[in-house]
């Protein structure tokens, strides 16, 4: 391990600063179109801030109860059953958490320990492999190939043994926009069936899928429900990745197990935007219309960039779209992303940080959960290149 000082050292050997946060502080420097970190660059709803500040003003500044605000829980639950059919008591299987990244580290800290194997499917989300390195875990890697980044489950059964405790899936898929299906999810049934294998299973994009795609939660398989936490995310919902607001939905055995590690690395989450959401979480209207309004701007993006040299790689939900450059240039994603930034004024995420082997397909992640008139201008940078 790499020394610090005297008897210190590194628990995250060759792990530096997230990408996200590499490429949006070069995109700061370049003063370039920032579409490699995943945020909105307009605002979330106004009502959803005077909801905010109508709490702060009354006084709803102090702890919430350790699981969450009680009223939210329950219109989570309510929602909760009626998209998916599954039934969650409020009580002992929701907590709201402060962000979705949150939520997964406490997850995997409750019941991973020193040895345990956790299969994950790459390129995955850039949080779950430290996650499960802190917690002394052994990370197992499937790699899912472009295009289609579809799993091969025979690859599943083939890595599953005595030491496997956790499988992570994330559907919509972030980096790569890709989703799972019916089958998928009866696959992983039948492979954890009689099996004392958790699922994570992060679902922040929920709303977000396209071309009349159904989200398919493991919340709709009761099996699978029964051996499983679920990642919600507010932030991705209602356009408000900086109040960094989750939660998380498990039957009681495994939420008990998840509070005892919450209420001593978070505890709470905060008040006021609790009680706003309370409220707000009953405009249906908003998170239904999601895949329309974000379907028209990755359908924008496209149109735009039609006539480019970059491939398209098929986006079915998130607000991301991976695009291939092999006919353009043969430098490494990472060299060629800082290239677009530096020159081209454009930031992008390369895939391969994805990828524990760094594995590079020459792809590159554009978000565009932006206003039309950051995507024209992107676009066009993009079809001169």
């Amino acid at each position: 391990m790499v020394k610090l000082q005297g008897n210190l050292s590194t628990k995250l050997h060759g792990i530096g600063d997230s990408i996200f946060a590499v490429m949006t502080r070069m995109a700061n420097e370049e003063k370039a179109l920032n579409l490699s970190q995943g945020f909105p660059d307009f605002n979330c709803p106004e009502k959803l801030i005077d909801l905010v500040y109508k709490y702060m003003k009354n006084g709803f500044n102090q702890y919430s109860p350790m699981p969450g605000n009680q009223r939210l829980k329950e219109r989570i639950a309510e929602k909760t059953e009626k998209l998916y059919g599954a039934t969650y008591d409020p009580d002992d299987e929701i907590i709201i958490t402060s962000g979705a990244t949150q939520a997964i580290y406490t997850a995997i800290t409750a019941l991973i320990k020193e040895k345990d194997e956790v299969i994950l499917f790459e390129p995955a989300y850039d949080s779950y492999v430290p996650s499960i390195l802190l917690n002394k875990g052994v990370p197992k890697y499937i790699n899912l190939q472009p295009p289609d980044y579809k799993i091969n489950w025979d690859d599943v059964k083939r890595l599953i043994n005595f030491k496997t405790k956790m499988i992570i899936i994330n559907t919509p898929h972030n980096p790569t926009g890709t989703i799972l299906n019916d089958q998928d999810l009866k696959e992983l049934d039948k492979i954890l069936d009689n099996r004392d294998i958790i699922v994570l299973s992060d679902e922040v994009y929920e709303h977000i899928i396209f071309d009349g795609h159904r989200h398919e939660s493991i919340c709709r398989y009761p099996n699978l429900l029964s051996k499983s936490f679920v990642v919600a995310s507010f932030g991705k919902t209602y356009h408000t990745t900086g109040w960094k607001m989750g939660y998380v939905l498990a039957p009681k055995n495994l939420m008990a197990e998840f509070r005892k590690v919450y209420q001593f690395l978070q505890f709470t989450a905060n008040t006021p935007i609790q009680h706003a959401y309370a409220d707000f979480i009953t405009n249906e209207e908003h998170y239904l219309s999601l895949n329309d309004f974000y379907q028209k701007k990755r359908d924008i993006f496209l149109e735009g960039i039609k006539d480019s040299r970059f491939g398209i790689i098929p986006c079915s939900g998130t607000y991301f779209q991976c695009l291939t450059y092999d006919t353009i240039s043969d430098m490494g994603d990472m060299e060629f992303a800082a290239e677009l930034t530096r020159t081209h004024k454009i930031a992008s995420i390369p895939v391969s940080v994805f990828n524990h082997n760094k594995d590079d397909k020459k792809v590159l992640r554009f978000c565009f959960a932006k206003s039309e008139d950051t995507l024209k201008k992107a676009t066009e940078i993009l079809c001169k290149i």
